[in-house]
């Protein structure tokens, strides 16, 4: 029904717009099509003036009533670098998008067809099209420099001292994997990928790293302020994107193919509520990328805390190998203690009931 009702609309429009644009025309005729084209030119100067300072000031209300509320401040250190080139960015081409479109609207107001002016042919002119071919490339050369400076330092080498996260998107979810106290993730193979027996991102058992690798979906990403981490980045079906929008950062999670990057997160959660003055607030991992139809409903949660918070936190967490291998767990009862628990009850039940008799 609702798909009737939208294509009944745009019918609607198309028919009330053809029936304006036939009603203009017969106007035309009896008015003569020479005073018509007159009005016409008139209306569409005053127009287009009106439209230059309305949207100039929609901008200039728009800029101030928005300034610093939308994303706020960076909340990684990469990412105040980026603000920064971005400001850059936008300021001169916002220079330039208010020379030409001024310029643009008041020449067509200004010189709008007359009967007492004639139209000047101005063809060519060297020294123009130099200027305008020369700067643009040399401020253009300028920005994509600093783009690609920018692009290099995240996707570099991360520090020593960095954490290390292995975030793996899928339809339509994010799982996340660490490194035990050895600091290395262990290997994977995609063909083991079982999720039925606790193996869901593929993880080879055989190698001792794995034993101690954390995973888990659906739960917030536990990061710690003021340290590094390097986030390994994959995809188990389609191209996915990690879209980090605090920290300003971003790169794409494709299949088979790891990338990866890394940034200092500057707050806490707990300190961005407080600068936001939102008690709701989280940080977001998001998918950027067009992935399916639940691609919009993609979405995580990070929460950024102390390295004593984080410490008591991942203290909490079991390795996936218990998971897989629950026999193997350490804190979990034994089956010759739960045996001989059993046969210890089950002796004190018969002894009671003797004892009853």
């Amino acid at each position: 029904m609702q798909t009737f009702f939208i294509i009944a609309i745009l019918l609607l429009g198309f028919l009330i717009t053809f029936q304006i644009a036939k009603a203009s025309e017969y106007v035309s005729i009896l008015r003569g099509e020479e005073t018509a084209r007159k009005q016409t030119n008139k209306i569409n100067g005053f127009m287009l003036l009106a439209f230059l300072v309305l949207g100039l000031t929609g901008v200039y209300y728009c800029n101030e009533k928005l300034r610093g509320k939308v994303l706020g401040e960076s909340a990684s250190v990469q990412g105040v670098s980026i603000d920064t080139m971005l400001f850059i960015t936008i300021a001169i081409t916002g220079v330039v998008f208010l020379i030409t479109q001024i310029a643009l609207f008041w020449f067509a107001y200004k010189y709008q067809a007359s009967d007492k002016r004639k139209a000047y042919y101005y063809p060519h002119n060297n020294k123009l099209e130099v200027i305008w071919t020369v700067i643009p490339a040399i401020a253009l050369t300028v920005l994509v420099g600093f783009g690609i400076f920018y692009w290099f330092k995240i996707t570099s080498e991360a520090p020593k001292d960095a954490m290390l996260v292995e975030v793996t998107g899928k339809q339509f979810g994010w799982e996340f994997r660490y490194p035990g106290r050895d600091g290395i993730l262990g290997k994977k193979y995609f063909k083991n990928i079982d999720p039925a027996n606790n193996n869901p991102v593929g993880q080879i058992w055989d190698d001792p790293a794995n034993w101690d690798d954390i995973w888990f979906e659906s739960k917030p990403l536990h990061l710690v302020v003021n340290k590094p981490v390097k986030l390994v980045i994959g995809s188990k079906d389609v191209i996915h994107d990690v879209g980090l929008v605090h920290f300003r950062m971003k790169m794409d999670a494709v299949p088979g193919t790891p990338t990866t990057m890394w940034f200092t997160p500057r707050f806490t959660t707990k300190q961005m509520i407080e600068k936001t003055g939102n008690p709701r607030f989280v940080f977001e991992i998001s998918c950027d990328q067009l992935c399916g139809k639940g691609h919009t409903g993609m979405r995580g949660e990070i929460v950024v805390e102390t390295q004593e918070e984080f410490d008591r936190w991942l203290a909490s967490q079991k390795p996936q190998y218990y998971a897989a291998f629950p026999d193997k767990d350490p804190t979990a009862p034994q089956k010759d203690s739960v045996n001989a628990i059993s046969k210890t009850s089950a002796t004190t039940a018969v002894t009671q009931m003797k004892t009853t008799n």
